[in-house]
């Protein structure tokens, strides 16, 4: 049998192994705005595609140019569409 010995080197040994890039500052996106103070987007799933405008304003929520209280009948949809409206 051969016998082996290994270093007991702890983590100082890992340093360097990391995925590349982690930890590195990203640049911030800073949403363009047109002449009325809009953000415009896009979101596309399958064959869907979703088109939002924000602008600043009483904080109404409109799909399809009904209010949200008519489209979406469950409390629990309400709550989806608004969570990522809050500012925290």
């Amino acid at each position: 049998m051969t016998d082996v010995t290994t270093e007991n080197t702890g983590f100082d040994a890992l340093k360097g192994l990391g995925t590349p890039g982690v930890g590195e500052e990203h640049p911030v996106y800073v949403q363009k705005l047109d002449a009325q103070g809009r953000a415009y987007s896009t979101g596309k799933r399958k064959n869907a595609i979703a088109r939002v405008w924000l602008k600043p304003g009483t904080g109404k929520i409109t799909i399809n140019g009904k209010d949200q209280m008519q489209y979406f009948a469950r409390e629990i949809l309400r709550m989806m569409i608004a969570q990522p409206l809050e500012v925290t």
